[in-house]
């Protein structure tokens, strides 16, 4: 070995190794590392992912609506001190109405249109859009239905009127309500929802009589709601005239008479709320009284399982109907889709169903879908008139 070094040549002899610059590489590999975590962290969604988690399953949540899917029903807050409320006539009528509720004028698009009461306006599609004399008389604070002198009802007079060519088919009416306090959802109903479906007004709405005109001429059937007490009143306060348990004969009439004048060319009355007005025997019976004394009927909504006004109305001979269901309790599309396919599996059982919602945009577009071929499944839309026997009554 040492006789190979003396002859090779020079630099030759003896292999050297490169001598690696061990801090420059470990100083990249560092920035390779920190490059590619913050990439990480910037484009990948979960950057804790691997982190521990818990999921909660929402069993109604409204997964896929939108907020163009929901209406708002108007409320203002309290005037100042000593202002006036244009849209009260007078100071008793202002404070009549409380600080709650606005109704508000309509202008622009979104008002109905208003014809001349003339001839040629006073029917449309077969409806008055105008009170009837014979049925109509005048109230403290406005025009209240009556019993015509021969016998004619407001119920008879302002009903529509619903085919009787075959009376096997099943038969569904559909109440809309919370008809007036929004602009755009009252307009949108009116001129989407098939005029069989009988819309509910409620009082505090605003331009109620114009509105009534605009859907008596699209061919809807009308009902008013009349706001009553709840279970946990006045903590849920249906309004300024709510009709309380309390209320000795006089004060009910008074309150009834504000209700019922607010609007006219209605069949009868739904009340809003009141699962505890509906459970009082004596407060109901002497409403239910003054209803039928009026040639009206009355609609309970069924939101309350002790309600007594199927027994109250049927000793006192009320044109009486009750809602089966309400359509959209949980407002979304697949869950009102169900309802209604609930409500047609009861229409075939009993022969008649009633189905009663709300005035929501998607309630709304998805009742319009579903009329369309009802005929073709071998149902009938009816207005809520039709679901009570009126000429037994």
């Amino acid at each position: 070995m040492a006789g190979k070094d003396l002859s090779a040549p020079l630099g030759l002899g003896k292999r050297k190794y490169f001598n690696l610059p061990l801090g420059l590489i470990g100083a990249s590999l560092l920035t390779v590392l920190v490059t590619t975590g913050l990439v990480w962290i910037g484009v990948v969604d979960d950057p804790l992912g691997g982190e521990p988690t818990a999921t909660v399953p929402l069993e109604r949540s409204l997964e896929g609506l939108s907020s163009r899917d929901f209406g708002v029903v108007e409320i203002r807050p309290s005037l100042p001190e000593g202002a006036q409320d244009p849209t009260a006539e007078n100071a008793a009528d202002q404070q009549a109405l409380g600080p709650r509720f606005e109704p508000k004028p309509l202008s622009g698009a979104d008002a109905p249109e208003s014809r001349p009461d003339d001839g040629a306006s006073a029917i449309a599609n077969g409806l008055s859009v105008r009170a009837d004399a014979r049925v109509t008389e005048p109230g403290p604070h406005g025009p209240l239905p009556k019993v015509s002198d021969s016998g004619l009802r407001p119920l008879d007079v302002y009903a529509r009127p619903a085919s009787q060519s075959f009376a096997s088919i099943p038969k569904i009416a559909i109440i809309v309500g919370g008809l007036g306090l929004s602009q755009t959802g009252t307009q949108t109903a009116i001129e989407e929802l098939p005029p069989e479906i009988t819309l509910a007004f409620a009082p505090y709405g605003g331009s109620l009589d114009r509105w009534m005109q605009r859907a008596r001429r699209d061919g809807h059937e009308l009902l008013l709601q009349l706001p009553m007490e709840p279970f946990d009143y006045p903590d849920n306060d249906p309004g300024p005239h709510t009709l309380l348990v309390s209320h000795n004969t006089r004060e009910m009439g008074e309150r009834l008479s504000w209700l019922l004048s607010r609007m006219t060319n209605y069949v009868g009355v739904m009340n809003y709320m009141g699962a505890r007005f509906t459970t009082a025997e004596e407060p109901l019976e002497k409403l239910l009284t003054e209803i039928t004394d009026r040639g009206l009927m009355f609609v309970d909504d069924g939101s309350s399982s002790r309600s007594l006004a199927t027994a109250t109305a049927s000793g006192l001979r009320t044109p009486f109907s009750h809602s089966d269901l309400v359509i959209d309790d949980v407002p979304r599309p697949k869950d009102i889709t169900a309802r209604l396919l609930q409500l047609e599996g009861t229409a075939r059982a009993q022969g008649v169903a009633v189905g009663i919602a709300t005035a929501l945009p998607v309630t709304v577009e998805l009742l319009a879908q579903w009329s369309k071929d009802l005929d073709e499944r071998g149902l009938q839309l009816i207005p809520v008139s039709a679901s009570i026997d009126r000429t037994a009554r």
